[in-house]
């Protein structure tokens, strides 16, 4: 693995886990009613989707248990689109889809 695709990948699991720590003990609900939960929680989904954006064509295709257009494409539209963002899919993106994509980063960096 190249070492700035490694750099990448080290982003992306901290700023997943950050995402799952911000909502570990959370609601659906507090996502309506707590902006800065909200906030946090976006800004680390997006620097998830932007790190992806960086690992390199060979890197991503040595990963294919990572979905990256699906990663990359959830950061495009939530920066892109930052005044129609659906906390019902932040929710769901954060508590269903982080936690085997975390999986399958770490595994990747630790050679598995």
């Amino acid at each position: 693995m190249k070492p700035e695709d490694r750099v990448r990948l080290e982003h992306m699991i901290e700023a997943a886990r950050s995402a799952l720590r911000f909502m570990a003990g959370r609601t659906r609900t507090d996502l309506d009613t707590d902006l800065m939960l909200l906030f946090a929680v976006v800004r680390a989904v997006e620097i998830v989707g932007e790190a992806a954006s960086r690992v390199s064509a060979a890197g991503r295709a040595a990963m294919p248990d990572v979905p990256w257009p699906a990663v990359i494409g959830m950061r495009n539209r939530l920066v892109h689109a930052y005044f129609d963002i659906d906390k019902e899919v932040v929710w769901k993106t954060v508590t269903e889809e982080l936690p085997p994509l975390l999986t399958a980063l770490e595994a990747a960096l630790e050679g598995k």
